[in-house]
């Protein structure tokens, strides 16, 4: 079993090219059966301890995956019963149904009886491709399984879940399982929501298409990968504050929040913070504090090698809001665009993004950071897969979109795309994306590669090591540490 840090993600129609390009170089169905039952095996064998087992198994390959892998543990001595939805329909499944050997049971019933209940359940019903709904016994037998068990595991994906979108198919909760185990590669699925709550633990069992190399840990920019732990530049011998970068935050309204994005940026690595809020206004320490103006920020700026504009948190949406948003991106230089900076951007504002974006240059880069109520309002209702709608929508804006929630997804204009793991729902509170905003412009600067990238993950593992019952200044502060441990 792999981690799937910095994996590749492919979708239903891109893991049957994958296996197809497998078989023409030389594999067989067969062979690749045979790989992802064998790994299934070894996962039970190693987590089940010696408990039987059984196995739910559907007509098609993803239940030839679950005969192969029910025949292995019962070669082992691992004690195996096996229910069938119905009788395999493809000839690999034929096959390894015949050499699994004992009884098949016919699926259970819901409401369950006591005999069927097991300690350990192993989910090969329905897989990768899955577009309709489950019969709703058939649903609620799986989910009671499921739910009664000490130990259940997915065999590639949850039966019920549109493997592309990642949304449940049922009008029912489904149940949530201890493990999934990704067969190839991993699928939207496992990492968009609702779906990636319902697979537990997510790992991938290689099964030979080929793909080691693609979205490696140090290539975490791949198209359609996962984030993986950032690789950042630390300061060299002779740094000094403007060399590490200095960070810019543009103030309005609510001047508390912009003071959270700049203090965050300091805490995620900047050597310089500058503020432009109103005289009184609480500041972080060590950042500089000037009164808002045009000239003032082009003479702030004028000279420094690495600087980098955040405006949006506190912002408001006024005149004056409007023509800051128009100086900020005026100014040539990477900008982070936030909160109610969103909700005042127009179509000539991306006419500029998009001739940026044609401009290979770090210093013009442009960065929208909407939630979902702000990415509604800036590109209209979606529908289907979050991965397609970000990408769309950094396409048309010319500008790298991160899509915020519990299944961040970041889209740049050429396409490429990347998805965080896990993140906290403790997140889920005030302030918590004006220090993502600061963290970003920090990291413009830090990162090898994949800044927005790398401000998500340090984002997300602040929440980690702050556990439950955290405020936003809180996870400001913990940046410090996240920051040294990279």
């Amino acid at each position: 079993m792999t981690p799937i840090e910095g994996r590749p993600i492919l979708t239903a129609a891109q893991m049957r090219a994958a296996e197809d390009r497998a078989i023409a170089g030389g594999a067989s169905v067969e062979t690749l059966m045979e790989r992802a039952g064998a790994g299934v095996a070894e996962a039970v064998r190693r987590l089940a301890g010696g408990a039987p087992v059984l196995v739910l198994c559907g007509p098609g390959n993803n239940g030839g995956d679950g005969y192969v892998a029910a025949r292995i543990l019962r070669e082992n001595g691992v004690a195996v019963r096996v229910a069938a939805l119905a009788e395999p329909k493809t000839a690999v499944a034929i096959a390894a149904r015949e050499a699994c050997g004992g009884a098949v049971e016919a699926f259970p019933d819901a409401p369950l009886e006591q005999d069927d209940i097991s300690p350990v359940v192993v989910d090969a019903v329905f897989g990768t491709g899955l577009s309709r709904a489950l019969a709703d016994d058939t649903a609620r037998a799986i989910d009671g399984l499921v739910q009664c068990a000490h130990l259940s595991i997915a065999v590639d994906l949850p039966s019920g879940v549109n493997t592309d979108t990642g949304a449940e198919l049922n009008p029912f909760q489904l149940p949530e399982y201890s493990l999934t185990l990704a067969l190839g590669a991993l699928k939207p699925a496992h990492v968009l929501q609702p779906s990636a709550s319902l697979c537990g633990a997510v790992r991938l069992i290689d099964i030979g298409l080929g793909l080691e190399d693609i979205g490696s840990p140090r290539e975490n920019v791949s198209p359609d990968a996962t984030i993986a732990r950032p690789w950042l530049i630390a300061p060299l011998v002779n740094a000094h504050k403007y060399s590490r970068g200095m960070v810019v935050v543009i103030g309005g309204a609510m001047p508390g929040a912009a003071a959270l994005a700049v203090q965050s940026a300091m805490r995620a690595g900047a050597g310089y913070g500058l503020l432009f809020a109103a005289p009184g206004t609480d500041m972080p320490h060590a950042v500089v504090q000037r009164e808002w103006s045009p000239e003032a920020l082009s003479a702030a700026i004028r000279g420094k090698p690495k600087v980098g504009v955040v405006i949006g948190p506190g912002l408001g949406r006024n005149d004056d809001a409007v023509a800051k948003l128009d100086a900020a991106i005026a100014c040539e230089r990477p900008v982070v665009i936030d909160g109610d900076a969103l909700h005042l951007l127009e179509e000539r504002h991306f006419a500029i993004f998009r001739q940026r974006a044609t401009i290979e240059d770090r210093d013009q880069r442009v960065f929208l950071t909407p939630h979902a109520g702000e990415f509604k309002a800036l590109f209209g209702d979606w529908s289907g897969s979050k991965i397609e709608a970000a990408r769309a929508a950094a396409r048309r804006c010319g500008a790298t979109v991160v899509f915020k929630g519990p299944d961040t997804v970041i889209a740049r204009p050429n396409g490429h795309t990347n998805v965080a793991l896990g993140g906290s729902p403790w997140l889920s509170t005030a302030g918590t994306g004006d220090v993502l905003a600061g963290v970003l412009g920090a990291a413009l600067f830090s990162a090898h590669f994949g800044a927005a990238e790398a401000a998500v993950w340090m984002h997300a593992e602040a929440a980690r090591r702050l556990g439950p019952a955290f405020i936003a200044d809180d996870l400001a502060r913990e940046l410090s540490a996240v920051r040294a441990s990279l």
